[in-house]
């Protein structure tokens, strides 16, 4: 007598880890600077305050972490200067865009590093995304249009557009690249190197831009200190929480950015029209569905010849 052969049961779970809902939070904190940088945007040029904010996170994350920087190996300082490339990059171009752009029309392009992070990862490292990664990363995507708004669907190409797109896709390397690094490197000191990185290349970036030096201002200076203290730990929490988060997670995590953007300046006074709405669903959809996972087990021979039993009696 042949044995039953088994047969495949399929279920979803999800679960959201630590190292997930550490990122979810600093998403939170990373929304919650849009308004605070449109205003100091209003005595600063971009790549001065992005210089000045990150070499005050770097002094943070340098004094908390100072008996281990001694330790520092040759592994973390090409981690620290390449992520922290991409962090100027990332910061910087997209702050310049903003200069002429709306802030809709940068929210779209900005929004490719959602399908980037999966790409690149696919192009770069042959890695392809998952089934239900790659649903979530449709949903993120179509939700930060709608997020956008219609104006933020026509891309012309201009300057801003442009400078915003390549921010797009150091912000993808920036995230390939910590979770490349994950669990070779000491978190503290690989962040101090990457913030210093990203403070010296935006000041080295005031002389080929000319950029005006800002006068002094009480608000410039205290939302530097702020916005440093916020990006020492941001960037101290994705360090640790990439060791264990996948990058199209992460990406899709990140993609919630917007929204929690969106519910500052609600408080702040301003009114998301329905669409935008809709779109900040999407992404909250799209996040759950990437934490879905297929789980195919196969079932015993005693279930299937139970099974088979209750088909052979009578009445059944």
């Amino acid at each position: 007598m042949s044995q039953p052969t088994s047969s495949p049961k399929t279920s979803l779970s999800f679960r959201l880890s630590k190292a997930e809902m550490v990122l979810v939070f600093i998403t939170m904190l990373w929304g919650g600077t849009f308004l605070l940088v449109h205003n100091v945007m209003t005595v600063s040029g971009p790549m001065f305050f992005v210089g000045l904010r990150f070499a005050a996170a770097a002094l943070f994350v340098g004094m908390v972490s100072a008996r281990s920087l001694p330790g520092l190996t040759f592994t973390e300082l090409k981690a620290g200067v390449l992520i922290g490339i991409t962090i100027m990059l990332g910061y910087g171009l997209q702050t310049m865009g903003l200069q002429t752009i709306s802030s809709s029309q940068s929210a779209f392009i900005t929004a490719l590093y959602v399908p980037f992070v999966p790409l690149l990862q696919w192009l770069v490292l042959g890695r392809r995304p998952g089934l239900m990664p790659s649903i979530g990363i449709c949903l993120a995507f179509i939700g930060l249009m709608l997020l956008a708004g219609p104006e933020g669907g026509a891309l012309h190409f201009s300057e801003g557009e442009v400078v915003t797109l390549v921010s797009a896709v150091a912000i993808a390397g920036e995230i390939i690249l910590i979770s490349r690094y994950a669990g070779q490197v000491d978190v503290r000191r690989v962040t101090v190197v990457q913030l210093a990185t990203a403070s010296l290349l935006s000041f080295l970036m005031i002389v080929p831009t000319q950029e005006r030096l800002p006068d002094f201002s009480w608000l410039l200076l205290l939302s530097a200190l702020g916005l440093g203290a916020m990006s020492a730990v941001i960037q101290v929490a994705m360090n640790w929480a990439q060791q264990s988060v996948s990058p199209t997670r992460a990406t899709l995590i990140y993609a919630g950015e917007p929204v929690w953007a969106g519910v500052v300046g609600r408080i702040a006074g301003e009114r998301l029209p329905g669409v935008a709405l809709l779109g900040g669903l999407l992404i909250v959809m799209a996040v759950v569905v990437s934490e879905l996972k297929i789980r195919r087990t196969r079932a015993t021979a005693e279930e299937i010849e139970i099974a088979h039993d209750r088909e052979r009696e009578p009445g059944l």
